[in-house]
């Protein structure tokens, strides 16, 4: 199918061909990172910015990487050194920066909704890059081109998500774009980080971890912040381990082939040991390279993309 959003803002709102789309182009420019030259001429002449008002390392390397691989023009916008602590509101510092021609606004940003925001007012291409608990959409899409990658189809797959779900944008964007393409996701973790509420969206919420992992095909480990753990959410770290974490003991309880997913950074020992996540079933690090195929194919097609790009060269 054709694209024709001019943002990508959330999972939420694409449909499954849509969805899909993403993830058949991405597979072509992972090929692309597989040869020799690895950088392509389809985002020559544009400039893309990388608005990350919120610390980011993995998901800012990994856009700014496929922007240069697409032969962008690409600038890392740091707010601590911006008007953005003078007080200047967040529209007119994305106002201010698509008055100097840029074509495209990555954003990562603490308030939810907060690329939406920009995409009502900018004429600029809008990328969330994660915002607030709402959503991380390319997070999701990354996920959902390793699952197929491993699993083929979606269809009847069952997904389990463990961890911190109740502040987790990639949960949700996990949860819209698993469910959509017909997976069947459970939730599992402490009840006061996965409430029953989520039952809603049409997922099946369990405190037990025995019952969560035992049939699950993908097992998705969300990192437990510390900061949670202040603010009471659970008794503490230890205890969370005890109850959730992902030992080789635990891991002897689910199917032989299930994967192991996190979306980084990991807390080892406390979500998931060393020998677990470095381990054989582990598919952590091949998300981290589908992640650079995903935010290639997301600019390659919010830009036009009329060219497949298996042609481009």
């Amino acid at each position: 199918m054709d694209w024709t959003r001019k943002d990508l803002l959330d999972l939420q709102s694409l449909s499954a061909e849509e969805i899909l789309t993403v993830l058949d182009t991405a597979r072509q420019f992972k090929a692309v990172g597989e040869r020799k030259i690895k950088k392509v001429p389809a985002l020559r002449g544009k400039t893309v910015v990388n608005l990350f008002v919120e610390p980011s390392t993995r998901t800012r390397i990994s856009f700014e990487l496929a922007e240069q691989r697409l032969s962008a023009d690409c600038i890392n916008f740091t707010a601590e050194a911006s008007s953005l602590r003078k007080g200047e509101t967040l529209a007119d510092t994305a106002r201010n920066l698509e008055a100097l021609n840029a074509d495209f606004i990555v954003i990562r940003h603490k308030a939810a909704g907060a690329p939406h925001l920009l995409g009502r007012v900018l004429n600029a291409h809008v990328v969330n890059a994660g915002d607030g608990a709402h959503e991380h959409p390319t997070q999701g899409l990354l996920d959902l081109f390793t699952i197929r990658e491993k699993k083929g189809s979606f269809e009847g797959l069952r997904v389990t998500i463990l961890g911190d779900i109740l502040y987790s944008r990639v949960a949700r964007s996990d949860i819209w774009g698993l469910q959509k393409l017909g997976a069947r996701v459970t939730l599992c973790g402490p009840p006061t980080l996965v409430p029953p509420v989520f039952t809603e969206l049409g997922c099946r919420v369990t405190p037990r971890l025995e019952e969560a992992i035992a049939d699950a095909d993908v097992i998705n480990l969300l990192r437990i912040q510390h900061e949670r753990q202040r603010k009471g959410m659970f008794p503490g770290l230890g205890e969370y381990t005890s109850l959730f974490g992902i030992n080789q003991e635990r891991l002897r309880m689910t199917k032989p082939d299930a994967i192991i997913m996190h979306p980084g950074p990991i807390n080892r020992g406390v979500e998931v040991d060393s020998e677990v996540a470095d381990g054989e079933r582990s598919v952590i690090l091949e998300q981290v390279t589908n992640g650079l195929a995903i935010r290639m194919a997301v600019l390659y097609l919010l830009n036009g993309g009329h060219v497949p790009p298996a042609e481009v060269n």
